[in-house]
């Protein structure tokens, strides 16, 4: 069983949509919106939920957890 904590989270500030985006890279379209970082962060934690409900009772492959983000050190 997959999880749910173990998807990388991206979380950053939409100019176009006024608001904080958070989405989830390896959950197709999985993604929410809020005035703050921390609301997009508590609307894309249920949005995964939903998504995994969603993608079992479809009887889905629902993708391991694979997505991390490239880290540049600078010198």
């Amino acid at each position: 069983m997959i999880k749910v904590k173990d998807y990388h989270i991206n979380i950053f500030y939409s100019d176009e949509d006024k608001c904080y985006v958070a989405d989830i890279p390896d959950l197709q379209f999985c993604s929410a919106c809020g005035e703050t970082a921390d609301i997009a962060l508590k609307e894309v934690q249920t949005a995964k939920k939903l998504w995994i409900e969603a993608a079992r009772e479809a009887g889905k492959k629902i993708p391991e957890p694979r997505y991390r983000p490239i880290y540049y050190k600078v010198v």
